[in-house]
């Protein structure tokens, strides 16, 4: 194998070769919890602002998260990158702007209501992206996955309720709005498990980029803010959705989002710790009814995939 060019590869790069030797499931149940904890640093990074607004956060997290994407992928295909880019065609595109869309949306609702509230009603996304799929392409949902989602409706109306009356209901609205988009983006990729979809999770990053370059006002920014912005662009954002896109190679779709729940046990936890953020009652009863909703909504999708292989077995 040719050596990697450049130090931050030489680092990260061995780590993904050591995970060649472990199993294909091991490996991906691994990858989305990384994933899942690399996402949940997000709201305590963000609370930790001095001065930057939402358009800067967005913009330099993004070029950060389009460089780092682009590495990897340089790093994959060498000379094949662009072939790699214009493979995932119009869909891939179409999906791009769905996900850097939702990442506009992610970055204000952090910044208008509190982290548990955005972080749970992200965790519903199995849920949403199941309706999604019922609706537009007709895709069976069982009677189990009915009961989840009207118990997650409940517990996404409780925190409704809260930011009704805490003032934090535009950060819910946003969160709304960017699991609706990233329900979309899953449905789209699930159309294309063929083709390797991390250049679409990179154009996704140029999506948010030009969004944000057309918004802001200035581009200074305090050192302390543009190394947060670098942060989150690298490490929460680009690990994050990097682990989880790898995940989803090697494990079926209900037990990516399982795995994946780590983000929304340890994001209130971080901002718990990091800057005394306490979510509401409102939201701790309406964030448990979620997340046992995706839980138990997840545990029945891998027992019935489990079922099936054994039937057809």
């Amino acid at each position: 194998m040719e050596k990697p060019r450049c130090v931050f590869l030489s680092a990260v790069v061995p780590a993904f070769d050591e995970l060649r030797m472990i199993s294909q499931y091991t490996k991906g149940v691994l990858y989305a919890l990384l994933g899942g904890a690399c996402l949940s640093t997000s709201g305590v990074l963000m609370r930790n602002l001095e001065l930057a607004d939402g358009w800067d956060v967005l913009f330099y997290r993004s070029m950060a998260f389009l460089l780092a994407i682009s590495l990897y992928i340089w790093y994959r295909y060498r000379r094949g990158m662009f072939r790699a880019i214009y493979v995932v065609g119009r869909k891939g595109v179409l999906a791009a702007v769905l996900l850097g869309t939702a990442s506009v949306c992610y970055i204000f609702a952090i910044l208008n209501t509190t982290v548990a509230n955005v972080v749970f009603i992200i965790g519903s996304s199995p849920l949403v992206t199941a309706l999604v799929a019922w609706i537009f392409i007709g895709e069976r949902v069982r009677k189990s996955g009915l009961a989840a989602m009207l118990l997650a409706a409940t517990g996404i109306g409780l925190m409704v309720v809260d930011g009704m009356t805490g003032g934090g209901m535009p950060g819910i609205l946003l969160a709304m709005a960017m699991v609706t988009l990233f329900a979309f983006y899953l449905l789209i990729l699930r159309s294309n498990r063929h083709i390797d979809q991390v250049p679409t999770t990179g154009l996704s990053g140029a999506v948010a980029l030009a969004i944000a370059m057309m918004m802001v006002q200035q581009f200074e920014i305090s050192l302390h803010d543009l190394i947060i912005c670098l942060v989150l662009g690298v490490f929460q954002f680009g690990l994050g959705f990097l682990f989880l896109t790898l995940s989803a190679r090697h494990i079926p779709a209900a037990e990516v989002a399982l795995f994946a729940l780590s983000e929304s046990v340890l994001a209130p936890l971080w901002v718990w710790i990091g800057v005394n953020e306490v979510p509401s009652q409102f939201t701790i009863y309406g964030s448990a009814l979620v997340f046992l909703s995706v839980i138990g909504y997840c545990v029945v999708s891998i027992r019935n995939r489990n079922k099936l292989e054994l039937d057809s077995s």
